[in-house]
C-alpha cells in the first residue's frame, strides 16, 4: 500500500537520481565533451554539491522515522534548489540579452606559473563568456536547462517535504 511515507522517499530518492543526472552530466560535458564552464555555469553546480547531500541525509532521516526533521532539511534542499534555479534563469536571460550579465565572468583556467606557461595558456585557453551560449537544444543552453532541471528538483524537494509532514500529522492524529 502507497503511504505518504512511501511517496515521501520515492521522490527523494528521485531527487537524488535526478540531481546526480544532471550533475554528472554537467561534468560530462565538460570532461568529455570539452566545453569550458565560465563563472556562473561553476556557480550554478553550487546547490547540487549542497542540495544532494543534504537530500541524502533527509533520506536517512525518513529511514530513522524522524520525518519532521527530514520536512524541514528538504524544504532547505527546495530552497537551494530554487536558488540555482535562480541562477539558470539569470544566466539564460543574459544569454538572450534580456538583461545584462556579470562583468566579471570570463573562463575557469588555471593560473600560469611561469611566462611560459602565460604564453601556452594564450594560445590554448578559450575565455568563456556567461553572456554567450556555448551550446543550445531546443532553444535553450546549459543554463536555460540547468533553470528547468533545478525548478524540477525545487517542486520534487518541496512535494516530499509535505508528504513527509503529512506522514507525522497523520501519525500524530493517530496517537491522540
Amino acid at each position: 500500500m502507497l503511504t505518504s511515507r512511501t511517496i515521501a522517499r520515492d521522490t527523494v530518492l528521485l531527487l537524488l537520481v535526478g540531481g546526480l543526472a544532471v550533475i554528472g552530466a554537467a561534468w560530462g560535458f565538460q570532461l568529455i565533451g570539452g566545453y569550458i564552464p565560465c563563472k556562473l555555469c561553476l556557480e550554478q553546480r553550487v546547490p547540487y554539491y549542497v542540495g544532494l547531500p543534504l537530500a541524502l541525509v533527509a533520506l536517512f532521516l525518513m529511514q530513522m522515522r524522524r520525518h519532521g526533521l527530514a520536512a524541514g532539511l528538504l524544504c532547505i534542499v527546495a530552497i537551494v534548489f530554487a536558488y540555482g534555479a535562480g541562477l539558470g534563469a539569470y544566466q539564460a536571460g543574459a544569454e538572450w540579452a534580456f538583461w545584462d550579465g556579470p562583468n566579471d565572468c570570463g573562463g575557469g583556467a588555471s593560473t600560469p606559473t611561469s611566462a611560459a606557461d602565460m604564453l601556452s595558456a594564450l594560445q590554448s585557453v578559450k575565455v568563456v563568456s556567461c553572456t554567450e551560449a556555448s551550446w543550445r537544444m531546443f532553444g535553450l543552453s546549459f543554463a536555460g536547462w540547468n533553470a528547468v532541471a533545478s525548478s524540477g528538483l525545487t517542486l520534487l524537494a518541496a512535494l516530499a517535504a509535505f508528504l513527509s509532514l503529512r506522514s507525522v500529522r497523520k501519525q500524530e492524529a493517530s496517537h491522540a
